[in-house]
């Protein structure tokens, strides 16, 4: 399944798992948005099954979730891309960090954990691919004592969640632009920084097992996000993306970072 993709890169990494012959389920807030998707790949000859879910709504979860396991026996790929910015690319205001919090890392995070149960229990690898960025790169924060408490070895999901408070909390007093944030898009920055963290979280939890948690940031991409401007298409990004996630058991990794395009910028989480 893919969050958020009744276009953009979550729109052609659904068209690609289809074309791989995948049995793939689209999602988007959006309900007409998301028929369309569907009836447009359907032309293509692709079928692709569709439900509405808004991650930043932990009701609409818990619909999708009963949903799913009463229609499917098991999930074995999860592509978390949906995400919200509400800037320019030369803006940078915080005036709606706390939705892009809700969104691009709460909503991901509780979507997720709702989703581990189903995922196949067999030799094959299940896979959960994180849509990051670098703007969420620890050498984006500038504030030493935050650095420190996401670089602990036993960081901890409640640590994650003081972070962001943290942030918050200087969004609502005015004082973010001095506490040594990213610079670049903050919210946004802070949002997939705690992605980020999380997924580094999740696959320690799960290391050993046969779920692999990975990020990938396409980079600077051509979607509406960034207003149609970028480096290359949704497509392309899509394609790297889609290459990763169908990697053969013995190849693929986990707690992985990787960013842009061939040959890749890989690192830890």
């Amino acid at each position: 399944m893919v969050t958020g993709a009744n276009k953009g890169i979550g729109f052609a990494m659904v068209k690609r798992l289809a074309e791989a012959g995948l049995n793939v389920i689209l999602t988007a807030r959006d309900v007409e948005r998301g028929k369309k998707a569907v009836e447009s790949l359907r032309t293509q000859g692709l079928e692709v099954q569709f439900f509405c879910l808004d991650v930043s709504d932990p009701s609409s979860i818990q619909i999708f979730v009963s949903w799913f396991q009463n229609n499917f026996e098991a999930l074995d790929i999860l592509v978390n891309n949906a995400a919200v910015s509400f800037n320019d690319i030369y803006e940078n205001s915080v005036e709606q960090a706390e939705t892009v919090m809700k969104t691009n890392f709460y909503g991901v995070k509780l979507l997720t954990e709702a989703l581990l149960p189903m995922f196949r229990r067999s030799p094959s690898m299940c896979r959960i691919l994180n849509i990051s960025s670098r703007l969420g790169s620890l050498n984006k924060v500038r504030n030493p004592n935050i650095r420190e408490i996401l670089e602990k070895d036993d960081l901890t999901e409640e640590q994650i969640g003081d972070v962001v408070t943290l942030f918050l909390q200087s969004v609502k007093n005015g004082t973010w632009k001095t506490q040594g944030w990213p610079k670049v898009w903050t919210d946004y920055a802070i949002s997939k920084l705690a992605l980020n963290a999380y997924s580094r979280v999740l696959a320690k939890r799960f290391q050993g097992s046969n779920i692999s948690v990975n990020c990938f940031c396409p980079g600077f991409t051509q979607t509406s996000m960034t207003s149609g401007k970028g480096t290359h298409s949704a497509d392309e990004a899509a394609q790297i993306g889609v290459r990763l996630m169908l990697l053969p058991p013995q190849e693929l990794p986990t707690a992985k970072f990787y960013i842009g395009f061939g040959p890749f910028v890989k690192s830890k989480l």
